[in-house]
C-alpha cells in the first residue's frame, strides 16, 4: 500500500505536562477492497471524547464509523476503485488533499479537487475515481442520529 502519513498523537505526563505521545508513519493500513487503502489515525468511543487516558485510539476496532463515538482516517482511493455504494449515520467531515475524484450522490455527480471540503450527512453515496491519479482525502466522521424523512428512517447501509 503508498499511503504514507505521519501520525503525531499529544497527551499528558503523569504531571499533567503536555506531551507527544506517538510519533510515527501511521501502521494501521488497511484495504476493504479493491483500490482502496486507509489509516486510521485515531478513534474514540465517546462524545464527547475522554483525553485521560493515553490508550493509542487508532488501535480500537471500529467500522466505517463508530456509533457512540469518531473515527479520523486518511483514504487513498486509486484510479478504478472497486464501488461501495454506502450511507452512515454520521455526519462526515472531508478535506482532499491531494488528486481529483467525484462524489456520487444518488446518481448527482459532483467533481471535487485538492483543497475542496466536504460536510457528508447521512446520505447515500459512492466515490469514483475516473482520473489518472490517486485521491487521498482526510475524513473525520462523527456519530450522529440515521436520518428521518416522510416518516420513514434511512439506516446506515453498504
Amino acid at each position: 500500500m503508498s499511503l504514507n502519513i505521519r501520525r503525531v498523537v499529544t497527551g499528558h505526563d503523569e504531571d499533567g505536562k503536555a506531551i507527544v505521545l506517538i510519533d510515527e508513519i501511521c501502521k494501521n493500513l488497511r484495504s476493504g477492497r479493491e483500490r482502496h487503502h486507509s489509516c486510521a489515525i485515531w478513534s474514540t468511543g465517546s462524545f464527547p471524547a475522554d483525553n485521560s487516558n493515553n490508550d493509542d485510539g487508532a488501535l480500537r476496532v471500529v467500522g466505517s464509523t463508530d456509533p457512540a463515538g469518531s473515527v479520523f482516517r486518511v483514504v487513498r482511493y486509486e484510479p478504478g476503485v472497486t464501488p461501495r455504494n454506502h450511507r452512515t449515520d454520521s455526519i462526515d467531515y472531508a478535506v482532499v488533499i491531494s488528486g481529483e475524484i467525484d462524489l456520487d450522490l444518488d446518481g448527482t455527480m459532483v467533481h471535487l479537487t485538492q483543497g475542496d471540503v466536504l460536510v457528508q450527512r447521512g446520505t447515500v453515496h459512492n466515490w469514483v475515481n475516473l482520473g489518472s491519479e490517486p485521491c487521498v482525502i482526510a475524513f473525520a466522521l462523527i456519530a450522529a442520529e440515521p436520518v428521518k424523512r416522510g416518516g420513514s428512517v434511512l439506516h446506515a447501509m453498504g
